[in-house]
């Protein structure tokens, strides 16, 4: 059986590899990909540049999407995701810094599933990992998930 895909898009390198790392020591069981912007993120879920061939009926089981990042923004990149059928109930955590969990952040309408602060800490990233789960276990419009 395939391990279920985590798509992590983050463009500081210091961030993405202790995102990685955390993951990685806690045995997350994912194929993970990485996305260094949102632009790349989107050519990875829409199937496009790089990623043409790639099958979009296959997306990710949950994308952990960097709030502030150059070319988009992670606020764009999750507007264009539930805009899209293939994309529109793909799980999205907002990966955060503690200066971003603004009122804002914490009343994003529109799709955003939960948010976690940055640098990851795995305890919290889990719970809201769980919380996503149980909102597409109890959901009429759940995906097929793990």
């Amino acid at each position: 059986m395939n391990k279920p895909t985590m798509l992590v898009v983050e463009d500081n390198p210091d961030h993405l590899e202790l995102t990685l790392t955390t993951l990685e020591a806690n045995g997350v069981d994912h194929h993970i990909v990485v996305a260094r912007d949102g632009q790349q993120a989107l050519d990875y879920l829409m199937g496009e540049g790089q990623h043409s061939d790639r099958n979009t009926d296959l997306q990710p089981e949950l994308v952990l999407l960097d709030l502030n990042m150059p070319r988009m923004s992670g606020l764009q990149v999750l507007e264009r995701m539930r805009n899209d059928p293939r994309t529109l109930f793909v799980p999205v955590i907002m990966l955060t810094s503690a200066s971003e969990q603004s009122d804002t952040v914490r009343e994003l309408k529109g799709g955003l599933n939960s948010y976690t602060s940055k640098p990851l800490d795995y305890d919290e990233f889990k719970a809201r990992l769980e919380e996503v789960r149980e909102y597409w276990r109890t959901s009429s419009f759940a995906p097929l998930m793990s």
